[in-house]
Order: C-alpha cells, then structure tokens, then sequence
C-alpha cells in the first residue's frame, strides 16, 4: 500500500505519495500564502493532493490513507486542527474537508512529532522503537516514540520539550514564560547570543566577520569564529553546547530512548557540536550503569514532514 502525506508549512504545502518503507514516490509543493483564509488554504491542499496522485501514476485504490503533519495541535477524535501556529484559523474540520477531495482515512499530527515518526520509520532512529527527535530552528521542536508510535498525551499537545525551564527566571520565551529550553538552545537563540557577543566585543572575529553588520549573524557565526581559534566565539559556542546538552540531559533522564535524534541546520556543524555535546551527556546524565543514549544528525531533511505525516496510517 502507499500513503499521502502533507506538510502544511508557514511558506508552502508539500505533498508526497510515500511507500510502505517510508520513501517518497512522487511529491510536489505549492505556496501557502498564509495570510489567506483557511478555505482557500484547504482548496489548494485538496487540488494537490489530486494532483500528486495523478503524477505518480499509482491507483487511488493503493492508497490506504491521508496523514497532515502542521505546526499546531490536532485532535484526531473529530479530525479538525483545534490551532495551527502562523496560520489564522481554529478548529479547521480538516478530514471532512480533504476527504471531499479522496475519501479515505485522514490523521492529523503535530509536524514536530511528524519528523520525529520519520526518523523512526526511515532516518537516524530506523530500526529502534524508542527515540527522541529535537529539531533546533525558530524554536526547539520535540516529538517523542515510544515502542515505535508517537506519544502525544491524552489531548494531543504533549512533547512541547523547549518548553521545560532550564534557567530560572532566565531569557523571556515566546510562551510567556522565563527560562525556557528554546529561549537559549534554538538557533535563534544562538543567534541573539552571537549578536550580544559581537556588540560587547567589537574586536572580535565574530564582529569582523560580518563586517559590524548584526543583521548578517547566522548560526554559523560563532561556530565559523570558533574554528578559527577566536576566544570571544570559542565562549559562545561552548555555552551554547551547555544549554543544549542541559535539555538533551533533561531529556534523556526522563526517556531514556535508544536515540536521540538532532535536527536543524546546527547540526551541520557535525562532530565539533556532538563531540563536545556527548561528552557533557555522558558526564551528567543520570543513569550511568546501564546500555545509553546514541546522539544522532537527523537524516530525512525536508521530507520528514511528509514522510511522518504520511506514516501515521501505517504505525496505528
């Protein structure tokens, strides 16, 4: 059988036909166009989701079922997306409404939780049935397996893992509250931190790097710094590898998966931030005498969102 899966981003909507071993057959994508209302939205998921379909030349009779991953909380009892970060509508009757397009089963997920069902079935995690996957971006996404199905709590919001305090009446957080895993481990965290670094050390390598321009810091910054032997870059990635390690730690403790897998684009900065950021783990993490947590680099890249949303009819 082959499955549909959606991923509804703020900037496009991709939707791909993905096989029983988690990999895509044919995918296509357009525009969100999110300032939009949610009928319009919808009506372009439906008419792609037709056309996806024909382009892969597969019978709509193999089809087992449509999975949408989006950045928000769903509720799968009555198929509707009670609320959808960055898009302006509430308790969208999405199943009823794609369904009109291709009557078949519709599950609806958190896109964090997505990527995190597509590393189990197709990525870093393949072949273990606990694992975590943290995805460091605008903010910390978590998704959690356990005995090879998403964990999401008896009402569907659960995993919101940046959201566990790490520094007491710490940073402000975009959820109202202080101190939060996001605030200092997302890249744009790291970003800030590399901002307030080149502000107060102007003679910096990480100041002279974009030329005193702070609108050009990006998350490589203070790693491209830090390789170079520069001090001020070497403190801020080290301290940024310990807020890291102090949720990864956090996490773990509580877990205790087979895995752990890191998304974003920090983790292409590969050994020189899981070197560091293992060895802290395996220094404070609680659990010591018993087999342990591997680190990994996420694998599936931008396909995870329709590679987990369309495993959700599989892994029921």
């Amino acid at each position: 059988m082959y499955y549909i899966g959606i991923d509804l981003g703020g900037t496009k909507v991709a939707v791909g036909i993905v096989n029983e071993e988690g990999m895509i057959v044919h995918k296509d994508s357009v525009p969100t166009k999110r300032e939009r209302d949610y009928a319009e939205i919808i009506a372009d998921i439906g008419e792609l989701i037709l056309k996806v379909v024909k382009g892969s030349g597969i019978d709509a009779s193999k089809i087992a079922s449509i999975g949408l991953g989006a950045p928000g909380t769903p509720n799968n009892k009555d198929g509707t997306l009670i609320y959808c970060s960055n898009l302006k509508y509430r308790n969208a009757p999405v199943r009823a409404d794609l369904q009109r397009y291709l009557n078949l089963p519709v599950y609806i997920e958190n896109d964090a939780n997505c990527a995190a069902l597509a590393e189990c079935v197709a990525g870093a995690a393949k072949g273990t049935q606990h694992s975590i996957t943290i995805t460091l971006g605008t903010g910390v996404g978590g998704g959690v397996i356990i005995n090879g199905r998403i964990y999401s709590g008896f009402n569907n919001a659960a995993a919101e893992l940046g959201h566990m305090v790490i520094v007491s009446d710490g940073e402000f957080c975009g959820c109202g509250r202080r101190g939060c895993w996001e605030a200092y481990a997302s890249a744009t965290a790291l970003i800030r931190q590399t901002q307030f670094a080149a502000k107060k050390y102007p003679d910096s390598l990480v100041n002279n790097l974009v030329n005193g321009d702070m609108t050009r810091i990006d998350a490589k910054t203070a790693f491209d710094a830090a390789k170079q032997g520069d001090e001020i870059g070497l403190k801020v990635v080290r301290d940024y590898i310990k807020y890291l390690a102090e949720g990864l730690t956090d996490v773990i403790n509580a877990f205790q998966p087979e895995v752990v897998v890191i998304g974003g684009g920090v983790c292409k900065e590969g050994e020189y931030l899981l070197g560091p950021l293992r060895e802290i783990i395996a220094r404070d993490v609680y659990c010591k005498d018993v087999p342990q947590t591997q680190i990994k680099v996420a694998q599936m890249g931008n396909d995870a969102g329709i590679v987990g949303a369309a495993m959700l009819g599989r892994n029921l």
